[in-house]
């Protein structure tokens, strides 16, 4: 019997346990900022400089010294080094944990922090540091024109294509840390369950955890490692 094919799904809660806010919870990102101010075109749009600090804000977070992959992020690593048939997993998440894990099977679905998108040429570069209306594109040299690549509400999620041709090819699909709030990456379970074992590791039952085949609760930074042995004990 060959190994399955998996495809894994990373929310806000697999992050929080290396100390980042999530978005949702009641001490959360958004309870503090409003998304029409900070995530949108329309806000950009509007207060470039406001959008900015935001996410310049968020950015430092990436460049604390203390900040560090947890478990769950180096388990997952692991898995997919180790994994004899296909693997992608996808993360909601627009810090770079995943990728200092080591991961590289991997999109990055509503964008990275770390990079910019210029609007005059749409070249992706790599923005570790501020940005401002000032910050020239590395790549066409023009100011004024350097947002942060992420995905805002009403945007388009990215890669979506190879996401779903990875989910219509999988045998098990594993949601890790997400609320099962946020289309169109809730509605994922719904696509595969029918043709595809379901596993949920969340901190608690998501919105969507009843469509699930099996739901585990508990931290993810337990679940995750305990999940890649079961896996590599069986198959790697």
């Amino acid at each position: 019997m060959a190994p399955p094919k998996i495809v894994i799904l990373t929310g806000a809660g697999i992050s929080r346990e290396s100390g980042l806010h999530t978005f949702r919870d009641a001490d959360g990102i958004w309870a503090r900022h409003r998304i029409e101010d900070v995530a949108t075109p329309e806000a950009f749009a509007r207060d470039p400089a406001l959008v900015q600090g935001f996410y310049n804000a968020r950015r430092a977070q990436l460049r604390d010294p203390s900040l560090r992959p947890n478990a769950a992020h180096e388990a997952l690593a692991e898995l997919e080094a180790r994994w004899p048939a296909d693997f992608l997993l996808v993360t909601q998440n627009v810090d770079d944990l995943h990728d200092r894990a080591g991961s590289k099977r991997l999109v990055h679905m509503h964008g990275e922090l770390a990079k910019a998108r210029c609007l005059h040429c749409a070249a992706v570069s790599h923005a570790p540091g501020d940005l401002t209306a000032e910050t020239p594109c590395p790549a066409c040299g023009r100011a004024g024109g350097m947002r942060p690549h992420v995905v805002w509400f009403g945007e388009m999620p990215l890669e979506m294509e190879r996401i779903g041709a990875a989910l219509e090819g999988c045998d098990l699909f594993v949601s890790i840390g997400t609320s099962g709030a946020v289309y169109p990456a809730a509605g994922f379970v719904r696509e595969v369950r029918h043709r595809a074992d379901t596993l949920e590791l969340n901190l608690e039952p998501s919105e969507g955890s009843h469509l699930f085949d099996e739901a585990r609760h508990g931290p993810a930074t337990q679940l995750v490692p305990a999940f890649v042995r079961e896996m590599l004990a069986k198959w790697g």
